[in-house]
């Protein structure tokens, strides 16, 4: 075990990664400073949510919210969540290469305070969002009686995106930051923990209510 101290220490003096005796009290303070602030900003920013597939990872920050209040009220709600769609699924490393690119891109425009009214996806982004819409609709997409009552459905499938004929799946036609209000379930990072959706006095009221119909039966 010493001597795999004095081989460390060895290494870092030889790169002069080790400062002078004077300064190193210094350099001690200004290292556990970086990374406490490091921690800090990860434990503020939510950051291991990001490594998952919660929906709700997407809204740590405030733009996404109408993206996620539309998507929740849509139909792919029961059957995909935003990874599902907006991430390569061809490898792992691709998916995570992916997200981290993306996270980065948006953590940047986010802290910059440059986000647009009206969010569109990047080039980058339609391309995967094309490729896992045929991946999950290949069946469709490729039914031959689809083929004969849908009027060219080959080359408005393979020349065009998806969205351009189904221009509100998933998101309708809400888009703005601006123009999305309230919605009916909260989102976990900015709800209070004894937030509730029923009021108390409806609670009590369906309760009771149940329980007479219980009795009457």
């Amino acid at each position: 075990m010493g001597g795999k101290l004095h081989k460390l220490e060895r290494f870092l003096f030889r790169y002069n990664l080790i400062p002078p005796k004077k300064w190193r009290p210094a350099a001690i303070v200004a290292v556990a400073t970086f990374i406490g602030l490091g921690l800090y900003v990860l434990r503020l920013s939510n950051a291991a949510s990001y490594l998952s597939d919660d929906p709700q990872a997407c809204v740590n920050c405030h733009l996404m919210t109408p993206q996620y209040i539309t998507w929740s009220h849509s139909s792919h709600r029961e059957v995909a969540s935003c990874n599902d769609c907006h991430v390569p699924h061809n490898n792992v490393f691709s998916k995570y290469y992916f997200k981290a690119k993306d996270g980065l891109y948006h953590a940047s425009i986010f802290t910059l305070r440059a986000e647009p009214q009206v969010i569109k996806a990047k080039s980058a982004s339609i391309e995967v969002i094309q490729e896992n819409c045929v991946r999950c609709h290949v069946n469709q997409v490729t039914d031959a009686k689809m083929a004969g009552f849908v009027e060219d459905h080959h080359a408005k499938r393979t020349d065009r995106t998806c969205w351009e004929c189904h221009r509100e799946v998933p998101h309708g036609r809400v888009k703005s930051l601006s123009s999305v209000g309230l919605q009916l379930e909260p989102i976990r990072e900015y709800a209070s923990p004894d937030m509730k959706i029923i009021p108390d006095w409806l609670q009590k009221t369906m309760e009771e209510n149940k329980q007479k119909s219980t009795q009457t039966k």
